[in-house]
């Protein structure tokens, strides 16, 4: 029989600890504390908006590196009893399977130990994707500078990403579009560089489209191999542009993405909050597999402002509780914006006006990422980074950066 994270019945005492505190990590928080969870730990490598919250029972830095994190696991275990771990990035899921085997039993770990790092290889999801029957786009995994030759046979344009993100921890480039083979000669010793320092990278050809028509079905998946609560919804727009993060989104989307994406979710037995993202090719009509996230992404708060909670969900299946199975609502249409985005996106994109006045003044409902009247000074340290975000975006645009 297979390990599986261990649960924490009947714990007498216990704290969810949320790992990274910028967007995602803040959402976490306030949709556990709505919740009623009773103790709430931000831990963090910097001094994220998050850490200003007043939501928080507790806050700590430390240094970004597994030992750092274990050691404070570890006092934390002590301190306030059995933890339940919300990751926020693929790096604390690195960290924490280096540690896992020290902390399992303190914590739900909320990931397959064994499958875990090969899940978050993009070539492996696609993989995945193939066998399954699940569409994504043709591509050609660049392992060497011999496999540059590779990207010979896929149709231009091309999107060049590294196949697990190492950009979080070195200087390699989150995405890199080549619209033609020229683009290609003209990065070539520049993707060369970073292969030879051992950078695994997956180009895929270009589905056409903008930012508009990326769809996402999120689920949690406990242990035992139950999906216990899922939604589906659609990014709006991405910031800084259509191959960026998200700015706005909503909770509208087809059945088909929540098809595909519970086909994929269990047929690649992954466990704990999961995300796969699709983009609708008008070519074929079908929604191609971009990649699959195992950990909350930074819009994940719309699946609580639709009545679905897959944070608590978590926590409760940690706690041996079974979790209330909920409901999306999907009639009415609500719209979750970033507003940092949508303002450097408004300043910075040319036309962009249609998309921020449907973004932030459109949908029946409308709720703000970070702004929150009984919690202001997270919005406040946010809205302090403003000017630097804008003049490192138009930086970027003018190839300075």
């Amino acid at each position: 029989m297979r390990p599986r994270s261990r649960q924490l019945p009947g714990a007498d005492k216990a704290a969810a600890v949320v790992l990274g505190g910028y967007v995602n990590g803040y959402s976490i928080i306030r949709e556990l504390r709505a919740c009623g969870v009773p103790c709430i730990w931000l831990i963090d490598v910097r001094r994220s908006i998050a850490s200003r919250s007043n939501q928080l029972d507790g806050f700590s830095l430390i240094q970004d590196d597994a030992v750092s994190l274990q050691e404070e696991l570890v006092r934390l275990a002590r301190q306030l009893g059995q933890l339940v771990l919300f990751p926020t990035s693929d790096r604390h899921l690195e960290l924490l399977h280096e540690v896992r085997e020290v902390l399992a039993d303190t914590c739900f770990l909320p990931f397959r130990s064994e499958t875990l790092l090969e899940s978050l290889d993009k070539g492996i999801q696609y993989a995945h994707c193939q066998r399954l029957g699940v569409p994504f786009p043709r591509t050609a995994e660049i392992e060497t500078c011999e496999d540059l030759a590779r990207l010979d046979g896929l149709t231009f344009p091309v999107l060049l990403k590294p196949a697990k993100r190492d950009d979080l921890t070195s200087d390699v480039f989150r995405n890199l579009l080549l619209e033609t083979k020229d683009t290609l000669d003209a990065q070539r010793r520049r993707i060369t560089a970073h292969v030879e320092c051992g950078v695994k990278f997956l180009a895929s050809e270009l589905v056409p489209g903008d930012d508009t028509v990326i769809y996402a079905y999120t689920a949690y998946r406990s242990p035992t191999g139950r999906i216990l609560n899922e939604w589906i919804g659609k990014k709006l727009n991405q910031y800084p542009d259509k191959f960026g993060v998200f700015s706005s989104a909503s909770n509208e989307a087809p059945d088909v993405v929540l098809e595909l994406g519970r086909k994929l979710v269990e047929g690649m037995d992954l466990v704990g909050i999961v995300e796969p993202e699709f983009k609708y090719d008008a070519r074929d009509g079908t929604f191609k597999v971009m990649e699959v996230n195992l950990r909350s992404m930074m819009w994940h708060r719309m699946g609580s402002l639709s009545g679905v909670s897959l944070q608590f969900t978590q926590w409760c299946d940690a706690m041996g509780d079974a979790p209330r199975a909920q409901m999306q609502e999907r009639q009415r249409r609500i719209h979750f914006v970033y507003m940092k985005h949508e303002i450097i996106n408004l300043l910075s994109r040319r036309g962009y006006w249609p998309y921020f006045a449907r973004n932030v003044f459109g949908g029946e409902e409308r709720h703000f990422a970070v702004f929150n009247w009984r919690d202001p000074m997270p919005a406040i340290a946010d809205l302090i980074t403003y000017p630097r975000a804008l003049l490192s975006t138009w930086l970027k645009r003018l190839g300075m950066r």
